[in-house]
């Protein structure tokens, strides 16, 4: 992946998973699999940081996912 085409990548999963909620249309493992790919990519150190905050973000709306009355069956 070209520097330019990672750099906007990464801007567009920051811009999404900063609106995402645990209740969205598109699944979370969709977006899991979208920072996966950014972060098979040759990163810089300031890119890496940011993959790093995204999977941390993300992985907090998976907690909130798997705790909501929905995710247990509970309606």
């Amino acid at each position: 992946m070209n520097h330019h085409q990672l750099e906007k990548d990464i801007e567009h999963l920051e811009h999404v998973i900063s609106h995402l909620s645990a209740e969205d249309r598109i699944p979370l493992s969709y977006w899991r699999g979208r920072i996966e790919s950014v972060q098979g990519a040759s990163l810089v150190p300031s890119q890496a940081q940011r993959v790093k905050r995204l999977n941390e973000a993300l992985r907090a709306l998976e907690a909130t996912r798997s705790r909501s009355p929905v995710s247990m069956g509970v309606r």
